[in-house]
């Protein structure tokens, strides 16, 4: 079974950073893109970043770009998120997620458990 367990989780002040991971098994790791979703408590699901299977093609949204970044080790099968100048609406969970392409113009198949961020002073 596919498995993908997010941990990195929070609480952090504004302008801090964190950095999430994503360790995922039971599934050739490298042959799939991957993403982040956070989920606003009370609000729906949004994207957060998306990143290709070899990891040189990412797109980020545009409340996070210039301070998230996405990352993948296929030789590790470990997704990250580097989270940077944090503020209190980055609070949510956040979930890892899996594409069932190479691509992430493809559907997205699985999910891992959230791990929670909160930024508070």
């Amino acid at each position: 079974d596919v498995q993908l367990q997010a941990s990195g989780g929070g609480l952090v002040q504004p302008g801090g950073s964190l950095r999430l991971s994503c360790a995922a098994s039971g599934v050739t790791f490298g042959d799939f893109a991957m993403s982040w979703v956070r989920q606003v408590p009370g609000k729906d699901f949004e994207l957060v970043s998306q990143i290709n299977d070899r990891g040189d093609d990412t797109k980020h949204q545009p409340f996070v770009k210039g301070r998230f970044t996405v990352s993948r080790d296929n030789v590790k099968n470990m997704l990250y998120l580097q989270m940077t100048n944090l503020q209190s609406e980055d609070t949510a969970v956040y979930y890892c997620t899996k594409y069932s392409g190479s691509s992430y113009y493809t559907l997205r198949d699985y999910w891992g458990q959230g791990t929670l961020v909160t930024v508070s002073s």
